[in-house]
C-alpha cells in the first residue's frame, strides 16, 4: 500500500509499504479521509515522535476491509470514524473509565501507524459505526469535535453566562460551533477573540453577529472585552490558543468567580506574573484543564454526542474544511499549514474531496 511515511525529523516520504498485520482484536480500515491536525506539523518538521519509521495522521476515518481472529465479524464493510487513543485498560483512570487520562496509552499517528496511508490497523472497539448520511469528510472531523464536546463538558453553563472563545483555529471554531448549538447558550453571549479575516468571515458564516467579533489585530481585545461585558468580565472563557499572553488575558477578563477552560497546547512555557496570581486568588477563578475526549461506548460519550449533533445535521463541521488533496499530495497540505502560505482551517487528504 501506499503511505506517507515519517523517517525522522522533516524526513517524510511518500512509499510503497506492507499492509498493516492485524493482531486479534484489530480491523483493517481503507482510509476514505484524513484529516491534518495542527500538532502533526512540529511532528513531521520540527519535534519528531516516538520511534521511527511511523505513519501519522489520527484524525481519520474509512471502511472495515479485514477483521483480525477475535474481532466481531459482522464490522466487516462498515464505515467507521476512529478513537485513535488506545487505552492499557489497567491504570486507575482506565478503571474509572477516563480513558483520555490513561497513564500508558498507545495512540494512532503519534505512538503506532495511522492513517495517512491507504490501510490502517486499529482495534476493533475505537470504532464508532456512521450513520448513511455522515460523510467520510464528516466522520474524519469526529476527533477534532469530540475535543471540543470534552472541553465544553468541563463547565456549566446558562443562557445568562457571557462566554468568550479565544483563538479560532479548528479547536475554538468547534468549540463556538457546538456552544452556538447547545440550549443555553445564546449567541448574544458569546464572544470571540481572532486574529485573521478568514475566521471573521466564518463565524459569521455560522450565525454569529458581527459585533461579537474581536480582532486582536486592530482592537485591544481586554478593551473589547470589558466593554462587551459592561466591565464585569466573562462567566467562562475557553482559551483555544496556548500562549502566554492569551492566558494572562483570561485571568484579567475572568468575572470573580469566572471559570477558565485551557484547551491551547502550550506553544512556550506559560508563566504567570505575581498579579496575575492574584487575580486568580482573589477572584476565586476556577482554571480547568481539558485534554483529549471521552470514548467509553455510551451512548452519552463526547463521540456519541458529536456524532449524534452531525448526523442530526444540527451542526456543519464541513465549513471548515479548507483544502482537500489525494493521498499523494497529502504533504502539500502540512506545507501550507506549516508556512503559513494561505487561508486554511481544516486540511484533508481524501481519495475524492466531496466539500
Amino acid at each position: 500500500m501506499k503511505a506517507w511515511v515519517l523517517h525522522g525529523i522533516n524526513d517524510f516520504r511518500y512509499e510503497t509499504v506492507g499492509k498493516p498485520a492485524l493482531s486479534d482484536n484489530e480491523v483493517l480500515v481503507a482510509v476514505r479521509a484524513a484529516g491534518i491536525c495542527g500538532s502533526d506539523v512540529p511532528r513531521v518538521y520540527r519535534t519528531g515522535t516516538y520511534s521511527y519509521p511511523l505513519i501519522p495522521g489520527h484524525e481519520f476515518s474509512g471502511i472495515v476491509t479485514e477483521c483480525g481472529k477475535a474481532a466481531d465479524k459482522s464490522l466487516m464493510g462498515i464505515r467507521a470514524g476512529i478513537f485513535p487513543l488506545i487505552p492499557c485498560g489497567e491504570c486507575r483512570p482506565c478503571r474509572n473509565r477516563q480513558y483520555e487520562m490513561c497513564r500508558h496509552y498507545s495512540y494512532l499517528g503519534s505512538r503506532r501507524d495511522g492513517g495517512f496511508a491507504e490501510f490502517a490497523a486499529v482495534p476493533a472497539e475505537n470504532l464508532i459505526r456512521l450513520p448513511d448520511n455522515v460523510s467520510f469528510e464528516e466522520a474524519a472531523m469526529l476527533e477534532p469535535m469530540a475535543v471540543a464536546v470534552h472541553a465544553i463538558r468541563q463547565v456549566g453553563f446558562s443562557g445568562e453566562d457571557t462566554i468568550v472563545v479565544c483563538g479560532l483555529g479548528t479547536i475554538g471554531l468547534l468549540v463556538l460551533m457546538f456552544l452556538m448549538e447547545m440550549e443555553g447558550a445564546s449567541s448574544q453571549k458569546i464572544l470571540v477573540v481572532g486574529n485573521k479575516d478568514f475566521q471573521r468571515r466564518t463565524v459569521e458564516q455560522m450565525g454569529l453577529p458581527p459585533e461579537c467579533y474581536c480582532d486582536s489585530r486592530r482592537q485591544d481585545a481586554h478593551q473589547w472585552l470589558m466593554e462587551r461585558t459592561n466591565g464585569q468580565g466573562a462567566d467562562i472563557f475557553f482559551e483555544c490558543v496556548g500562549k502566554n499572553d492569551t492566558v494572562v488575558q483570561a485571568v484579567d477578563a475572568a468575572a470573580p468567580a469566572g471559570r477558565i477552560v485551557l484547551v491551547g497546547n502550550p506553544a512556550s512555557d506559560i508563566i504567570l506574573e505575581k498579579s496575575v496570581y492574584w487575580k486568580l486568588l482573589r477572584n476565586q477563578i476556577t482554571v480547568k484543564g481539558t485534554w483529549n475526549s471521552s470514548f467509553t461506548g455510551a451512548p452519552d460519550d463526547d463521540w456519541h454526542y458529536a456524532l449524534d449533533r452531525l448526523s442530526r445535521k444540527r451542526i456543519d463541521p464541513k465549513i471548515l474544511i479548507t483544502h482537500c488533496f489525494a493521498l499523494g499530495d497529502l504533504e502539500q497540505g502540512l506545507r501550507i499549514m506549516r508556512n503559513k502560505e494561505e487561508d486554511y482551517c481544516k486540511v484533508m487528504s481524501v481519495p475524492s474531496c466531496h466539500i
